[in-house]
Order: C-alpha cells, then sequence, then structure tokens
C-alpha cells in the first residue's frame, strides 16, 4: 500500500462527514470527497507539514465546496439523487423539508459572521476538531477557540432568533 493510500484509508470518512454535515447533502458529498482526494493527490508533495494532515484535507475539501456553491449559485439544485435520499416512512418529506430548511438557514447565517468566527465554528461543528486542534490551526491557545466557538454559536442563535422575530 502507498503512503498515499494510507492517507485515503485513514482519513476518507472524516472528509466525507465533514462535507456531508457543511453541504447537508450525500451526493455533495461524495462528489466533493472525490475531488478533494484528487486534488490532494496532486499537491501531496506540497505539503509542508505544519498542520495536522486532515484539517489540509478538511481545508481543500472546504475549498472545494465553496468553488461548487460559486459555480452552482442561481442553479436548481434539487435533483433525482437527492429524491432517492429522501428517508424511510420514519421521517415524513414534510419534517425532512423543516430539517433541511433550519439546516440552510443555519448555513445561511453561518456565512454572515465574521471570517474567524465562521471559520473555528465549521472546524469545530463540522471537521470535529478539538479546540487544542483550532488552537493550533489558527496560532492560538485551546481557550482561544473554545471562547472564539462559544461566541460564533451565540451569533448565529442570536441572529436566528432575530430572523424569526422579524417574520
Amino acid at each position: 500500500m502507498t503512503e498515499f493510500e494510507e492517507i485515503y484509508r485513514t482519513y476518507f470518512d472524516d472528509v466525507y462527514r465533514y462535507i456531508r454535515r457543511l453541504s447537508g447533502s450525500e451526493s455533495i458529498a461524495d462528489e466533493i470527497t472525490s475531488e478533494t482526494f484528487f486534488k490532494a493527490m496532486r499537491s501531496i508533495n506540497s505539503f509542508r507539514g505544519s498542520c495536522d494532515i486532515r484539517v489540509w484535507l478538511c481545508q481543500i475539501a472546504k475549498n472545494c465546496y465553496y468553488t461548487y456553491l460559486r459555480k452552482s449559485a442561481g442553479a436548481d439544485r434539487f435533483d433525482e439523487t437527492e429524491l432517492s435520499e429522501l428517508p424511510s416512512e420514519e421521517v415524513t418529506a414534510e419534517e425532512l423539508l423543516i430539517r433541511q430548511d433550519e439546516a440552510a438557514r443555519i448555513r445561511a447565517v453561518l456565512h454572515t459572521l465574521p471570517e474567524t468566527y465562521k471559520e473555528v465554528f465549521l472546524w469545530r461543528v463540522f471537521a470535529d476538531l478539538s479546540f487544542s486542534q483550532i488552537g493550533k490551526l489558527f496560532g492560538k491557545s485551546d481557550n482561544w477557540a473554545c471562547v472564539t466557538y462559544h461566541r460564533a454559536k451565540r451569533m448565529i442563535q442570536a441572529r436566528l432568533e432575530d430572523e424569526t422575530d422579524e417574520k
């Protein structure tokens, strides 16, 4: 087994789960995860090791996802693949739409936050990084990462409440 195959096997699930949570779609997560490892394979020699390889891969994945969003902006993103992902009778179509709407609202609010808060929140929630890992990524302490995460979370909650109050 090559070194890159070992990286792929070790980190595939982490990258997939990160993009799955970020996008809310299995089909998008499949596509972006594949693209991520293709790009990582092509640029593995440029990896300097200044951060955890999982963080590096998730950063590539995030960039791929944002590129995907820019390309698909304005396009109707509902397709037959998403229909096939509808859950069984346990969750009604109405419940699924409510959950998707809530997730979309959270993602929209998240992208209005200042960049540092958004990044810390994404790394914590979508990549499951510890506060220590996030702190190292930013060259700060784990306490800084924890405080920044909780502030971001409060900002999101407040903006969602404001949005609800306006309706």
